[in-house]
Parts: structure tokens; sequence; C-alpha cells
């Protein structure tokens, strides 16, 4: 069953690898968290690879952490070394990025598409989920709406 709203963030661990340092869990606590799924032979997920790194450059300044994960979907996707150069040259990731070669974190999200947008509030709680190229703006509208949710302290702990 794929998650619902409300539903709370997967584990993170157990990646093939990752790019630009594994996420601590510690850090993320009370933090808003947006998940996105990406491949490296989607053309959908390299053309809207700049309104998302235009996102996470002005979100994560106010406190939401970012997280990419690389789905593979075939066996050429495996290459962890191609996969790299590919997030950090074409897609110009800078957030930390799971390779996911074993689709362990895709199987706990129980994600189908790439590219797919997760948006976890502060509680981490899911709150909103998309996938594919268009209607952008419900997810701009989406980080907006979970970083301006008043953290309740008590709630957090």
């Amino acid at each position: 069953m794929a998650l619902r709203m409300r539903s709370p963030l997967p584990s993170l661990e157990g990646a093939s690898a990752w790019i630009n340092g594994a996420p601590n869990a510690e850090e993320l606590r009370g933090l808003p968290v947006v998940v996105s799924f990406w491949s490296k032979s989607c053309h959908l997920c390299h053309e809207t690879a700049a309104q998302f790194a235009a996102w996470r450059d002005r979100f994560a300044q106010h406190g939401v952490a970012f997280i990419a994960v690389h789905q593979p979907r075939s066996e050429a996707e495996l290459d962890i070394e191609a996969v790299t150069k590919d997030a950090l040259e074409e897609m110009k990731l800078t957030q930390p990025c799971a390779i996911d070669n074993e689709h362990t974190l895709v199987d706990r999200f129980e994600n189908q598409f790439v590219p797919a947008f997760y948006v976890f509030n502060r509680k981490h709680e899911m709150r909103h989920f998309q996938a594919g190229g268009k209607s952008f703006d419900r997810i701009e509208t989406a980080i907006q709406r979970v970083l301006d949710e008043s953290p309740d302290e008590e709630e957090l702990d």
C-alpha cells in the first residue's frame, strides 16, 4: 500500500551509496523534509531539476531539508560512478542523494514514479505527494504550507 497523507517519513537507511553525505536523523528532527525520486534515464527529472534546485536553495535557508533518491530503472543505471556524475554535473544536486540500487528506499516509500516528490511536515508526516513534471506550483505551495505550520515543540518530542 502506498504512503498516505500523514504517513511517517520512512527510514532513509540502506542505500547502496550516498552522494553529498547521508542525512543525519537527529539533524532532520523538527525540520520539514522534501524527498525527491529521480532516475538518470528520466528526461522529466532532468527537465525539472533547475526548478527543484531553485526551491532547494530558497527553502533550505528557512529550515527545509531536501533529500534526493536515485531510483534505477534499468541495469544500466546501477553504475554508481555514472549516477554520481549525473547527479553532480547534470542534475546539480547539492543535497544528500541516496543511490538506491537495491530499491530499499523505493520499496519503503512504495514509490513507482520518477520524478516523484514527497513533502513531510516538521513531525515527519507526509503532507503532499506528487509525481510527474506538471503542476509544480502545487509542490511549492505544499513546501510553503509545511514551513508555515507552527511547530509544536511538545509534539516533536
